[in-house]
């Protein structure tokens, strides 16, 4: 059993997740789409699930994810 967090649901209904194997720590995508379509969990490598650099809203949400585990300064503050 994975654990999971949603990352974002479309408006038809497809929900992304990402989620994490507890025995090892690997992370990937879950991807549940929506009744009609069958509604089968499909699991997704990170690399693969970013891999064709297209920005649809499920990457950007988890690019803002990834983003918000490093902390830096606003970049005024850098300077």
């Amino acid at each position: 059993m994975s654990n999971r967090r949603e990352l974002y649901q479309s408006p038809s209904g497809d929900c992304w997740y990402l989620g994490r194997e507890p025995s090892n720590g690997r992370a990937f995508v879950i991807h549940q789409p929506n009744g009609p379509s069958g509604g089968k969990l499909s699991h997704i490598e990170l690399g693969a699930f970013l891999s064709d650099g297209s920005g649809r809203p499920e990457q950007q949400a988890l690019l803002r994810l990834i983003g918000t585990l490093v902390d830096i300064p606003p970049y005024a503050d850098r300077a």
